[in-house]
């Protein structure tokens, strides 16, 4: 091997003859440079995109859901909550809330449609609307009021003031059905960063919620958080089999089915996409190689007749082209690898906070990610030198000599 290396290397590098080819060489090198390096950028973006929009979503919600499948509510939610909590390792908690839609009046006449949620305030510290308190404090109190930010700025109100809520549950009076109303004080104003939460979801505590939705003892749906989010598919079907009939498990990949998969579609196409940059320097591969093969047929020629195999002569065109491969991707990897480190450092990719809530999208790279780029890259080459190899190793020595 080292006698067929040594010859490709020369072939790769040396001689007036061809400079050409050389030439197209380093064109081939940094073509698969920028198309690995591109590809590794991309991915990354995506990633940290995807990342930060999940951590925003998930802090909001859970990443299992219990509910009953007929929806009227969950009655004796205790000793479940207790068995799922018992059984599970996986589970850091499960809790009960209470969810509904209700209208929310400030002291002016301003109203707004909003999502009221019931939660055990007690144990609810992980959840993002609590880390992200920007006035004022969590309810700690009956008939108080946790209030999005955008919420709270369109009806002008602030931590102390008084608002009504409007549930859709009607009170029965002397005059017929009428809305039920209760006036609840704000004890704080929170910030996700999720426009969807901070424009229509207000927080209070369980025992409030279940009386202004006439629950009783009943609860919507117990939200259940694990250590490792992305076996909640698994610890879901072991929820489906444990849990009572008409008892139903969602989790946060079916929950955000339509998000994740156009996110995961819209990775796909970028992947192919720019894989084709890497393609179309492979096919430079082929060209310098099979011009190098007419340039150099006198010289397969002689190498044949001092007793060269075929194989011989396919493997120096082979790894001729696969130096140009492994060249060209390692330097894509570092170029990448280097690109995304600057990029987090000086925070490159900024966005407009008001629009997406982030002041930047941050790069994270997969491993998966990293090693597919990586194992496309190569392989290509490799598959691009086949057809030069095989033509240099069938080339017959009395005719290569003889054309000479």
């Amino acid at each position: 091997m080292k006698f067929e290396f040594f010859i490709a290397r020369r072939y790769l590098t040396k001689g007036r003859k061809s400079s050409f080819i050389s030439v197209i060489s380093l064109v081939s090198t940094i073509g698969i440079a920028i198309g690995v390096a591109a590809l590794i950028i991309a991915l990354a973006l995506i990633n940290g995109f995807q990342g930060d929009i999940r951590d925003k979503i998930l802090g909001s919600t859970a990443h299992i859901l219990v509910n009953s499948f007929i929806g009227d509510g969950l009655d004796g939610y205790e000793p479940i909550i207790k068995e799922i909590r018992e059984q599970f390792d996986e589970i850091t908690s499960a809790r009960p809330v209470v969810y509904g839609t209700v209208l929310v009046k400030g002291s002016s006449r301003l109203a707004s449609g909003a999502i009221l949620r019931g939660v055990d305030l007690e144990a609810s510290g992980s959840d993002v609307w609590a880390r992200g308190i920007e006035h004022g404090v969590l309810p700690k109190k009956k008939n108080q009021l946790l209030v999005g930010s955008e919420i709270a700025s369109r009806l002008g109100v602030l931590p102390h003031d008084r608002c009504m809520v409007i549930t859709p549950e009607p009170t029965l009076s002397p005059s017929g059905p009428i809305p039920k109303i209760k006036r609840l004080e704000v004890s704080g104003i929170f910030k996700t960063g999720l426009y969807e939460f901070d424009n229509g979801t207000v927080i209070t505590n369980l025992e409030t919620a279940q009386k202004l939705f006439k629950l009783g003892d009943k609860i919507s749906y117990i939200q259940v958080y694990l250590k490792d989010l992305f076996a909640a598919e698994a610890v879901g079907e072991k929820l489906r089999e444990m849990l009572p009939v008409g008892l139903q498990v969602i989790t946060w990949k079916e929950l955000n089915a339509s998000l994740y998969s156009a996110l995961k579609l819209e990775k796909t196409v970028l992947f192919f996409t720019l894989t084709l940059i890497i393609i179309v320097a492979s096919l430079n591969i082929i060209a310098g190689l099979i011009l190098l093969v007419i340039q150099k047929i006198r010289d397969i020629g002689i190498l044949l007749s001092y007793g060269a195999s075929p194989r011989i002569i396919k493997r120096i065109f082979f790894l001729q082209g696969s130096v140009i491969g492994i060249i060209g991707t390692t330097a894509g990897v570092i170029i990448g690898l280097l690109f995304c480190f600057l990029g987090n450092k000086f925070q490159l990719i900024r966005v407009p906070y008001d629009i997406y809530h982030m002041s930047h999208v941050p790069f994270k790279i997969g491993l998966f990610d990293f090693i597919a780029v990586v194992v496309v890259a190569l392989i290509i080459s490799f598959t691009a030198t086949l057809i030069p190899s095989k033509k240099a190793a069938s080339v017959n020595v009395v005719d290569a000599i003889k054309n000479e």
